[in-house]
């Protein structure tokens, strides 16, 4: 293997963790929206959980095989995307006249 198909390789895999975390944490910024408005939360959270788990572990286990660097880029791009859903999904302030902000 060159050098250009190692990193092709390293990039591809921490793209498709980002894809995995932005699948895993904006699943879970829905399913938490969508328990909120339940009677019964649970229902929201147990599935969603399970589903989610199923998705990510089996996508790292695809992705990563038995390459500990293809492994580590996926879970690098996955917790970028923890950090770029969470910006997101962060509720701005709300402005009032004069400039100032509630609280």
């Amino acid at each position: 293997m060159n050098d250009t198909s190692i990193v092709l390789g390293l990039a591809t895999a921490a793209l498709a963790g980002a894809a995995l975390g932005a699948l895993f944490f904006g699943g879970l910024w829905w399913t938490v929206r969508r328990a909120a408005a339940s009677p019964r939360p649970a229902l929201w959270f147990g599935p969603s959980l399970l589903l989610r788990m199923t998705v990510v572990v089996g996508g790292f286990y695809l992705v990563g095989g038995a390459h500990w660097p293809r492994l580590a880029a996926c879970l690098l791009g996955f917790v970028l995307a923890r950090i770029a859903v969470l910006r997101l999904s962060r509720r701005r302030p709300l402005a009032l006249p004069g400039g100032r902000h509630a609280s």
